[in-house]
């Protein structure tokens, strides 16, 4: 049994923020062991949902995402992270569609995290918190969709590690998701992405003000080595073709090096802004936490290393979308997702973008990207019978 513990009256598409609390008999199993009782999920949801409840959308979020993909955020006062996707006349309408998107369970807007109350011991969870898994992670999702009585999705939409939660929806739940947009995202983590993260949670482990994880109950934070593992992080999320473009080898408000470690080039000032503005909004264990979730994916070795039999029995509509210059998560992986959906027997359509833009592109400006998505949904909305 769910009881509702925060909610904006608002209703005629505005945005709307809740978070809801689960009774302890109502635990989440997890993939580590055991099960956590008392799981907040705190979400938001724009739009109306229709009489029959067919025109619902999940968006998950990415690594470092939340739950505010259409609203103005409520700790850095910027707008939503995907609100090129997300709204009004977006490609994801919320005239039309009922799009819900929830902060994943071991992340730190709302929903229950390393830095949430361990209802068990009353201190904070840290790193008692059980590793979290991609599949943990919809588990609590479809604890939500049940609770906001929805019994299929009409799509499952998310990109890069929402990508990963997408194609998990389907293997979890193939009866529940009507459509599916993976998008910048892979059936497995490989090693070299496993690799970038290890570098991250060792920049936030190595920090002294770390302390083992239990940093917040002394009122301190590991801010530099967040911020380092956020600037390694970004690298990736970029292409060489964009850096070359955006800085190149261009100064920063100097006309010639001043031979010292300060930050002489733009491309350094830009790294260390994306580390310093990081630390203001995200948890470092939380960090860890979605990182490790990402390095345990591998959907293919829970069916016996077959990445078609996780689709078996699915019914879903596919559009697989990836991006020439991104390198996270490369074409390659992404057609590897779609002919493990051929191998099943399952529609799907695939979209390469051609972009300088790195991994990044699905978050940008991206004409093409809008449009396929567009299409998509109004075909799989004629298909479902869902009107304009």
């Amino acid at each position: 049994m769910a009881e509702l513990m925060v909610a904006d009256p608002r209703r005629h598409g505005a945005p709307r923020g809740a978070s809801v609390t689960f009774s302890p008999d109502s635990r989440l199993p997890m993939d580590a062991g055991g099960s956590i009782e008392g799981v907040t999920i705190a979400y938001q949801t724009y739009g109306e949902l229709n009489a029959d409840k067919s025109n619902a959308i999940l968006v998950c979020h990415a690594l470092t995402g939340d739950q505010h993909v259409a609203n103005v955020h409520p700790v850095t006062g910027k707008p939503g992270w995907w609100t090129t996707m997300v709204g009004p006349g977006r490609p994801i309408d919320t005239n039309r569609f009922f799009v819900i998107c929830s902060n994943v369970i071991g992340g730190c807007m709302g929903s229950t995290g390393p830095a949430s109350v361990n209802p068990a011991t009353g201190r904070l969870w840290g790193l008692d918190l059980p590793v979290v898994t991609i599949r943990d992670m919809v588990r609590a999702q479809a604890m939500l969709i049940d609770h906001l009585g929805i019994d299929t999705l009409f799509c499952v939409a998310g990109g890069s590690m929402g990508g990963m939660q997408a194609l998990q929806w389907v293997a979890s739940y193939p009866e529940r998701v009507f459509a599916a947009l993976p998008v910048a995202t892979a059936p497995k983590h490989s090693a070299q992405n496993i690799a970038f993260h290890e570098v991250g949670r060792q920049a936030v482990m190595a920090d002294p003000d770390w302390l083992g994880g239990r940093y917040a109950e002394v009122g301190k934070q590991p801010t530099k080595g967040l911020a380092v593992a956020r600037m390694a992080a970004h690298i990736t999320y970029l292409s060489e073709g964009a850096l070359q473009r955006k800085f190149g080898r261009k100064l920063q408000n100097r006309d010639a090096p001043t031979f010292s470690f300060d930050a002489d080039f733009q491309i350094e000032n830009y790294l260390r802004h994306q580390g310093s503005s990081f630390v203001d909004r995200f948890d470092a264990n939380s960090y860890l936490y979605v990182t490790r979730a990402c390095d345990y994916f591998d959907l293919a070795a829970d069916y016996g290393g077959s990445l078609a039999r996780a689709f078996v029995g699915a019914k879903t509509r596919f559009c697989v979308v990836s991006f020439t210059s991104d390198w996270l998560y490369t074409t390659a992986e992404a057609r590897a997702i779609v002919h493990a959906l051929n191998a099943a027997s399952l529609p799907v359509s695939f979209v390469e973008i051609d972009t300088d833009k790195g991994h990044d592109a699905f978050l940008l400006d991206e004409p093409d990207f809008m449009a396929t998505t567009s299409g998509f949904l109004e075909s799989a909305a004629k298909a479902r019978g869902i009107g304009a």
